[in-house]
């Protein structure tokens, strides 16, 4: 068999492990990459990783269900993981409280342009009822991104694409972007990436400010919920 690489690859790719350590073992390179480079915006482990596990499957033509088949154990661990986004929200729930009501403005101005902004530039560039629904939630995290867009007509697959490259987009821009705008105060900072960016914005956050991790994992969570409720109204009324 190790004489014969096609035979040994096809034995290789049929072991669901594979593609667990495949994805874990890019991820830690990807991630001590981003730490050589000072953890600069641009070297985001995220995109790294799904640009090394996507290099891969394309070189070996290995179609997704076979992939997802070995790594959706690391599925399995999101939902944990967004739970655990709630040990920093009680940490500093104070602060939280302090803030409660430019938090609540924030909230309602940033869910309705994040939803009415994507459909109407959509809409103008003369996308389909389907690609405009698609896009509509791509500001929230995955699973809820899809049921809405499954919701309002959308495709939710092209929905999870739009949400994890609107994730990557805005965990690579925050930081250059708010230094540009010299806004300084960690709390705008994180709550401007969660509600923008969602779980992969947040985890940006939390590595730069604990503070900023904080306000992003409550945006990304009050997002998801408002957006649920809104996107729906502004497809139908926009859209």
């Amino acid at each position: 068999m190790v004489g014969d690489p096609v035979s040994f690859w096809v034995y290789l790719a049929s072991s669901p492990l594979f593609w667990l350590t495949l994805t874990l073992a890019a991820y830690l390179a990807a991630d001590r990459l981003a730490a050589l480079t000072g953890r600069h915006p641009a070297a985001n482990p995220v995109l790294i990783t799904i640009a090394i596990v996507g290099a891969v499957l394309i070189g070996t033509g290995t179609d997704y269900p076979t992939y997802f088949a070995g790594a959706q154990f690391i599925h399995v661990l999101l939902g944990p993981a967004t739970v655990a986004l709630a040990i920093p929200i009680v940490r500093y729930r104070a602060e939280i409280r302090r803030n409660v009501v430019p938090l609540f403005g924030a909230l309602l101005v940033g869910s309705v342009t994040g939803v009415a902004s994507a459909v109407l530039i959509a809409a103008a560039l003369g996308g389909s009822p389907a690609l405009i629904a698609s896009i509509a939630p791509k500001s929230v995290t995955a699973p809820i991104a899809m049921g809405v867009a499954r919701e309002v007509g959308g495709v939710p697959e092209l929905t999870a694409v739009l949400v994890i490259a609107t994730g990557i987009t805005g965990a690579v821009l925050v930081t250059p972007l708010m230094n540009l705008l010299r806004i300084r105060d960690w709390r705008a900072r994180g709550l401007a990436v969660g509600l923008a960016a969602h779980g992969i914005g947040t985890a940006r956050a939390l590595q730069v400010n604990p503070v900023a991790g904080t306000f992003a994992a409550l945006a990304m969570a009050l997002n998801g919920l408002a957006t649920a409720l809104i996107a729906p109204f502004i497809v139908r009324l926009l859209g």
